[in-house]
């Protein structure tokens, strides 16, 4: 099934060329990243290579779709931590109140996944690629800093497991799941656009187009670490 017109200007606006893909000199040697190409992911420096379905998600279903349903639930806490922290931003507050509804929504949505697979929810796992992507938001300073960088770093999860999704829908041999996460892939990239929105917004006197550059950076470094695990992020 095609994008409909409006996914398909939504997801334009997403995975769009603007930076140059390989700007920093990384050492690539990770086989998971795809070669260099002409378009970037979401602006994400590495793309991932779509022979991690093959290898990794397609022997590993059960792993990933635990793995999965707890990043759902993890997306959902962070929202709540936004709201607990900023109360007096109202706007703030009303789209992360909308976000944790529809992030426990999709948690629901792979728990049926796996019962109607036969298998049983498994225990969290640590994601260390978020913990190692967490090092880099600051922990002093002003609240205005503090608040685009807890919202930039949201972006930066949205914007690789919408990447993620992306690949496993395009190259999954499931038609199930890759319908699925073909749906989430567009979910995903709207959360990204709100994080972005809500720290340019919020962003008093802070250049944060430079910050993201920063973290897309960062993230770079970090994302080479992985490409093995049975999670979505690994």
């Amino acid at each position: 099934m095609g994008l409909t017109e409006a996914e398909s200007l939504k997801l334009n606006a997403f995975f769009g060329t603007e930076l140059p893909l390989w700007p920093f000199g990384f050492k690539l040697n990770n086989p998971i990243f795809a070669p260099v190409s002409e378009r970037t992911i979401l602006k994400l420096q590495l793309p991932t290579d779509p022979l991690w379905v093959k290898n990794v998600v397609e022997s590993n279903i059960e792993e990933i779709l635990t793995d999965h349903a707890f990043c759902e639930q993890k997306a959902a806490s962070n929202a709540i931590t936004l709201i607990v922290q900023n109360p007096n931003l109202s706007d703030l507050v009303q789209e992360m109140t909308a976000l944790v509804q529809e992030e426990m929504d999709h948690f629901k949505r792979v728990h049926d996944i796996i019962l109607e697979r036969g298998y049983v929810l498994g225990r969290e796992r640590k994601d260390n690629y978020v913990n190692e992507l967490r090092k880099f938001i600051i922990t002093g300073g002003r609240r205005a800093d503090q608040l685009v960088d807890r919202l930039l770093f949201s972006a930066m999860i949205e914007a690789r497991s919408c990447e993620r999704f992306k690949v496993m829908s395009e190259h999954i041999n499931d038609q199930q799941l890759a319908e699925f996460y073909r749906e989430l892939m567009i979910s995903e990239a709207t959360h990204y656009s709100t994080f972005i929105r809500l720290a340019k917004k919020y962003g008093d006197g802070i250049n944060v187009d430079k910050r993201w550059k920063e973290f897309l950076a960062y993230e770079a470094q970090v994302i080479q670490n992985y490409g093995k695990g049975e999670t979505i992020h690994g």
